[in-house]
């Protein structure tokens, strides 16, 4: 999937687009077909970086009911020719997690737009699992046979719907028609989950991983076979020499962490980064300005991973480096270090922006540092984060590091966010919102009727608006 387009900020699409509370807002205050469309927009082209993380299904839900927006435009997407050639679930998966809230809310449009694609759509899985968090039993029923025509009658077929039953999400049409007396559905359901048990049962049968009595040198070659295949067992088997290796085998880990292939080199320094072996910052060291890229990821992630004064104590002089070990000992410091340490995460975080934008990878851990170290003059970059970054995870994380270091926090952001799509960033808002703006007490108690909230945030709420909170 291609990164999508963000419109700027500052536009009604571009909100929409971050899922920012702002825009449900701006959208309702908008004339309503510009905010249909806005919204359409963004349900047919699923904004996020990554989709199966950042929520928009719910926020974008509550905004076709608050609009009153039809289903025709998603419609027309489902049915689309495209649909049985790009079959990517990001390409339809957004649009029916959509429908999934709205049936929820009773919208039959929407139902009956499920059941028809789960019918004859290629993304039929997805729509499939909707329906069983919301239909009733007669709905999935009728299903069956459409779903089980999807697979032939041939070894193929068969192989293809156990998988199918074996990988479902939600297991309850599968359980429905595997209990339908015809022969041609609950036979072959039944048949198909016996095959997916087998298959697990198999699987476990045949493990491809270490044994026991294996050696160092073994666990060595293990991890550089998995790295020649493609597969990266750097962790695990550092954990298996956790298991295998004694104190006489120290220096052979140490000479293999520095010059070995490049699957021991990974599994040595992870190893000792878990042991806190002493000779394993500079072995840190000199792998990261190696030449090996996958040895210098490596590296960096060990000492990541690393607890202790020693590793902390190595970043601040690390920090300043321009490669990833430099970036990496700045999110350590963020994350363990010391209130002494405030101006070097400042300095990273403000460097971190100007260099690579609001939506740097490395900004979250930096940003979770500003706010655990209370560093207040850094609230100008943290709004400036939380407006223009394209992941409501980290505007999410950006508001939390707001609540800690910005008095305003309460009265400005604090309101939107109770709009705000990642329930975590509703939750903070419902504790924090200010009430002496009249749209606060409003939005906590419609949250707290909307049978679609998470718990948490309820939770939260009722915190405000239960008998024993402050009156509204």
């Amino acid at each position: 999937m291609f990164d999508p387009f963000i419109a700027p900020s500052g536009t009604l699409l571009g909100l929409l687009q971050r899922g920012r509370g702002d825009g449900t807002l701006h959208a309702l205050a908008a004339p309503r077909p510009e905010a249909l469309a806005a919204l359409n927009h963004c349900v047919l082209s699923d904004p996020r970086h990554d989709w199966q993380v950042e929520n928009r299904s719910l926020y974008y839900a509550r905004l076709y009911l608050d609009l009153d927006g039809g289903t025709e435009e998603i419609e027309r997407h489902l049915w689309d020719a495209e649909d049985h050639l790009d079959t990517d679930d990001s390409r339809t998966g957004l649009a029916l997690a959509v429908l999934g809230h709205l049936a929820s809310y009773g919208r039959d449009d929407a139902l009956v737009l499920l059941r028809r694609y789960a019918a004859t759509g290629a993304n039929w899985a997805w729509a499939l699992d909707e329906l069983a968090l919301r239909d009733d039993d007669a709905g999935l029923r009728s299903l069956a046979e459409a779903v089980l025509a999807r697979f032939p009658a041939t070894a193929d077929g068969t192989a293809g719907l156990a998988a199918a039953v074996r990988d479902a999400f939600e297991p309850r049409p599968w359980r429905l028609w595997a209990d339908d007396p015809r022969e041609a559905v609950g036979a072959r359901v039944r048949a198909a989950t016996e095959q997916g048990s087998f298959d697990r049962w198999q699987r476990q049968m045949r493990p491809g991983g270490p044994r026991p009595g294996w050696s160092v040198q073994a666990v060595f070659d293990w991890a550089q076979e998995g790295l020649e295949r493609g597969s990266a067992l750097h962790v695990p088997a550092a954990r298996c020499l956790s298991a295998v290796a004694g104190a006489e085998d120290r220096p052979l880990i140490i000479e293999a962490a520095r010059s070995g292939s490049e699957g021991a080199r990974c599994a040595a320094l992870h190893y000792l980064a878990e042991a806190r072996d002493p000779a394993v910052l500079d072995l840190v060291e000199r792998a990261a300005g190696g030449p090996s890229r996958t040895v210098a990821e490596a590296a960096v992630a060990a000492f990541e991973r690393m607890c202790g004064e020693a590793a902390v104590d190595r970043a601040r002089g690390w920090v300043h480096r321009p490669d990833a070990l430099g970036a990496s000992a700045a999110g350590v410091l963020a994350c363990r270090g010391g209130v002494q340490d405030a101006p070097l995460v400042l300095a990273a975080l403000r460097e971190a922006v100007r260099g690579e934008g609001p939506d740097a990878t490395r900004l979250w851990t930096l940003v979770d540092g500003v706010g655990r170290l209370g560093i207040a003059c850094a609230a100008p970059v943290l709004r400036h984060v939380y407006r223009e970054t394209s992941s409501s995870h980290l505007r999410g994380r950006a508001a939390r590091a707001l609540a800690a270091t910005d008095p305003s926090f309460a009265s400005g952001f604090a309101v939107e966010c109770l709009w705000d799509c990642e329930e975590t960033t509703r939750e903070l808002a419902a504790h924090h919102a200010e009430t002496g703006d009249i749209r606060v007490a409003e939005r906590l108690r419609r949250l707290a009727a909307d049978p679609a909230e998470e718990a948490e945030v309820q939770t939260a709420v009722r915190s405000r608006i239960g008998p024993d909170a402050p009156a509204l």
